[in-house]
Parts: structure tokens; sequence; C-alpha cells
């Protein structure tokens, strides 16, 4: 069994079977806090996912749209903490 297919046949469907478990608990979380972790959590999911397959299919491109994506979930979990600041402070 090489690298390859290790990636393929094992950690693939360990990260497809997180990306459900993480989807639900999306839809289930309680607060805003909640959807947002699990949010950026389901955006690292999804590039550890496009990683290996950008591994198998041997495409870098795939590696500059995962950078991308990393880049965007960075942005996003940084302005929700900066919101929820500045809603602690009005309350």
């Amino acid at each position: 069994m090489t690298i390859n297919d290790y990636l393929y046949l094992v950690i693939l469907p360990v990260l497809a079977f997180s990306t459900l478990l993480i989807f639900i608990r999306f839809i289930i979380g309680p607060t805003l806090s909640d959807r947002v972790v699990s949010l950026d959590l389901l955006l690292t999911t999804g590039i550890g996912i496009i990683t290996i397959y950008s591994i198998h299919t041997d495409q870098p491109a795939f590696l500059d749209i995962a950078m991308i994506m990393a880049l965007i979930a960075f942005l996003g979990t940084v302005a929700f903490s900066y919101y929820l600041e500045k809603r602690e402070k009005n309350e």
C-alpha cells in the first residue's frame, strides 16, 4: 500500500465522516458561537479534503485553492471575534 492509496482509502473517508458530524453540529448548535466554530471547522476539513485530492490527482493547482480557503476561514474567524468583542462592549 503506497502513501497515495493510504490517503485515498483511509484518510479521505475519515474526513468525509467528520464533515458529516461537523455539519450535524452546525445545524444543532444552540448558539451563534457554536455555529461559527463548526463552520470554521467545516472549512478546515474541506481544505484537508482538497489537499488530499490534489495529492492523489497530482494537480498542484488545487493547493492554491486550499490556501485561499484557509485565508478566507482565518479572516472570517477574526471578523467574528471582532463582532463578539463589540457586542460585549455594547451590553
